[in-house]
């Protein structure tokens, strides 16, 4: 069973007392830029590295010396890298990345069907996927190249969603692109934490952020208007300095943090991985997970490296 528990950010001793260099992909709204607000209040001297394609608002008052934000088309692997360059170059490292940037479902891409120029069926727009996953696995490959720099290591957060647990209904790509955001987290949590680096998720239920209503035609009221009508249906809401709140807490965790889901609905916390791995039996039963235990030990994955990876 997951229980609920209460991070505060009082108790982040670490992020509060030892500056930092952190990055946050979609850094200049909505999850990543709460995040970085709440990281420049425990500690200035912090150094934020802000990839977007747009600037953070202009209320955004963190030292200019402890600032770069870096414009940045996550989908290309060449700004990704750049970025990343450019925060160790001004910086000299990297100490945690929060893997952030995303975009909601873009269209129905099963059920309406567009015809090409030849009159045939047209190529599905895969932009979700470009974004929530694969721009995903191309920032965590960066963040690992340059966190085995540390002696330390460091901190990865992803940020899935509920719909990486629980598939949302009407959007089929996104919660596709989130539970290959969950899977990326569990099969990397072994191999990460033997360099010292924690690799956690955040999963966020509906929360006040503009991906809330974009791409929607259904929702035409700002995000925060169509919040409050959510909740009045019963629906759970979250506030953005929620979610920041959980991401600072896997920070501060460390390798403590390393394989940790964090969900968060109606501003409430529980940890699902530390759950589900309880409750295994449960949903495996005992026979199939005395089966799965028995094959941990075997080397099944030969790499071009030549190094093998156990289950």
């Amino acid at each position: 069973m997951a229980t609920l528990f209460n991070p505060k950010a009082t108790d982040f001793q670490t992020l509060t007392s030892t500056p930092k260099t952190i990055l946050i992909t979609g850094g200049a709204s909505g999850i990543g830029f709460s995040t970085a607000q709440l990281l420049s209040s425990l500690n200035p001297s912090h150094n934020l590295v802000l990839l977007d394609l747009q600037q953070p608002p202009s209320t955004f008052k963190h030292d200019p010396n402890h600032l770069l934000v870096h414009t940045c088309n996550i989908t290309n692997w060449t700004d990704q890298r750049a970025g990343f360059e450019a925060a160790y170059a001004k910086f000299g490292r990297i100490d945690s990345v929060f893997v952030n940037a995303g975009i909601s479902e873009h269209g129905d891409q099963f059920f309406s069907d567009e015809l090409d120029e030849q009159g045939k069926l047209k190529e599905p727009d895969r932009r979700t996927l470009n974004i929530d996953m694969n721009a995903a696995s191309d920032t965590t490959k960066l963040a690992i190249h340059y966190l085995r720099k540390n002696e330390n290591g460091g901190q990865i957060v992803l940020t899935a969603s509920l719909a990486g647990y629980l598939a949302s209904a009407g959007a089929p790509l996104y919660s596709a692109a989130k539970h290959g955001v969950v899977g990326l987290m569990r099969a990397l949590k072994q191999e990460c934490a033997k360099v010292n680096i924690a690799v956690s998720v955040v999963a966020p239920a509906i929360t006040i952020t503009p991906i809330l209503t974009a791409n929607n035609r259904r929702m035409a009221a700002p995000p925060d208007v169509y919040a409050r009508e959510m909740a009045k249906a019963g629906v759970p809401i979250n506030k953005p300095e929620s979610i920041a709140l959980a991401v600072c807490y896997l920070f501060n965790q460390g390798i403590k943090g390393n394989g940790a889901g964090i969900f968060v609905q109606a501003d409430k916390f529980t940890d699902l991985e530390r759950g589900l791995a309880r409750s295994r039996e449960v949903w495996m039963g005992r026979e199939m997970l005395d089966l799965f235990r028995g094959g941990r030990g075997a080397e099944l994955f030969d790499r071009i490296d030549n190094k093998s990876s156990k289950i």
